[in-house]
């Protein structure tokens, strides 16, 4: 079978090329050119730089397949850092990877395997698709090493897609990954994890908007910081600065912790408060995608997820239509986040997900 595998230059898909091409697969390796390698290193981030592309190269050659690089880099503006910048901007908080990883990734690899006669499209994702045996539908399930499961990350990806998806590392735990890369003799075995957003080198989200904002036609508005009875406390420097939850970087002196617990975009205000007044008991979502193609039937007990490092909490799944969705949760939550993904569990089946309003 020919087999499209999406590299990045790290261990992940590196070995998932490598298990592939090992059972025998025709593999051809993929490599995303998501910005102008032109640019100064300080404009953008590690991933998918030309280190990355080419230790993905080095991978290709020492196993013995062809390798290409595609540039996204138009469609990586579009759909990520144009969103992200966008989203902070509304005083939501985005998060690009879901953006990358579904709408770009698999919708457009998807298209470019098929004008190769590649029957089906490849990552380095710790998650699995299987077939329900009782309706053929295609399922997405977590990843058997639950602390590297990506699955949420992949909530928006449809019926016709999970038809061309393959995760050969998901019933893989990361150790594992590290040995079969060893067994393989690539270099990438002991590269480390990159865990910063791509395209924000430095970790400093805000000042990276700000940047973008300021090439726009309007910059960054400062506004009050008001705590939730009313009280301006202070003065903050753009709502693109801040988040739900967040703590730090307020400056404000006060007798107790405060937290922000509201981001006002049509006011321009920040609200703050103490800690027990993070806590929400329910979230609605919009741009829901429902992994069967449909909704379920009725209101049904699930488990949400509203960050990648949350943990899942219980409660009731009601759709609203065929694209929204209102959860209630059995226990408060802290930091439900406007602009972050919601995704909803059965066990370890994908349900569905959508965004935070």
């Amino acid at each position: 079978m020919r087999i499209v595998v999406a590299m990045s230059g790290g261990v992940d898909s590196s070995v998932a090329a490598a298990l592939l091409h090992e059972a025998g697969h025709d593999v051809i390796g993929f490599s995303m050119q998501l910005y102008d390698q032109r640019e100064s290193p300080d404009a953008w981030g590690s991933c998918c730089s030309i280190s990355d592309l080419n230790d993905a190269r080095r991978v290709a050659n020492t196993l013995g397949f062809p390798h290409y690089i595609v540039n996204f880099e138009e469609e990586f503006r579009k759909s990520v850092v144009d969103n992200f910048v966008s989203e902070y901007a509304a005083g939501r908080t985005p998060i690009p990877c879901v953006h990358c990883n579904s709408g770009l990734k698999f919708a457009t690899l998807v298209d470019r395997a098929a004008a190769l006669d590649a029957e089906i499209v490849a990552t380095g994702h710790y998650a699995q698709v299987d077939q329900d045996p009782a309706t053929g539908r295609f399922r997405l399930r977590r990843g058997v090493d639950r602390n590297k499961d990506q699955s949420y990350f992949l909530f928006s990806l449809t019926q016709a897609q999970l038809a061309k998806a393959s995760f050969p590392v998901g019933a893989l735990t990361k150790p594992e990954v590290r040995g079969h890369a060893a067994r393989h003799h690539l270099a990438v075995a002991d590269k480390p994890d990159s865990h910063e957003i791509c395209f924000v080198p430095d970790g400093d989200a805000a000042g990276f908007v700000t940047r973008q904002l300021e090439h726009g036609d309007t910059g960054p508005e400062p506004g009050p910081i008001l705590d939730t009875s009313g009280k301006t406390l202070g003065q903050h420097g753009g709502i693109h600065r801040y988040t739900i939850g967040q703590r730090k970087g307020l400056g404000l002196s006060t007798g107790v912790p405060l937290y922000i617990v509201k981001i006002d975009a049509k006011d321009n205000r920040v609200i703050v408060g103490e800690k027990s007044e993070l806590g929400r008991g329910e979230l609605t979502a919009s741009r829901v995608n429902w992994i069967d193609g449909a909704p379920p039937a009725g209101p049904i007990r699930a488990a949400a997820q509203i960050r990648h490092r949350h943990t899942e909490a219980p409660g009731m799944l009601t759709p609203i239509g065929d694209d929204r969705a209102a959860f209630v949760f059995d226990v408060a939550q802290q930091a439900v986040t406007p602009g972050q993904a919601v995704v909803f569990y059965a066990a370890d089946s994908v349900i569905g997900g959508g965004w935070i309003d």
